[in-house]
């Protein structure tokens, strides 16, 4: 698997991962209580952390970006 996120990019999905797993069962806002956004924000947050370990992000393959200055 081909490294396209520099270490910025990778902090900020990990941020953003935790905060959406966290979401759901910090916040008590009635809307984030529903079984249907849990699955979607624990999802996205899981997929938000595995590519920020990876340090790949299959998205960014396809639309040809790169955010690692050192992985050309």
């Amino acid at each position: 698997m081909i490294r396209n996120m520099g270490p910025l990019d990778r902090l900020a999905r990990t941020v953003l991962g935790l905060i959406l797993l966290a979401a759901p069962y910090l916040s008590g806002l009635a809307p984030l209580e529903s079984r249907i956004a849990t699955i979607f924000l624990v999802a996205a947050g899981l997929v938000m952390l595995l590519t920020a370990a990876l340090g790949s992000c299959p998205l960014y393959r396809i639309l040809g970006l790169k955010t690692c200055k050192a992985c050309d």
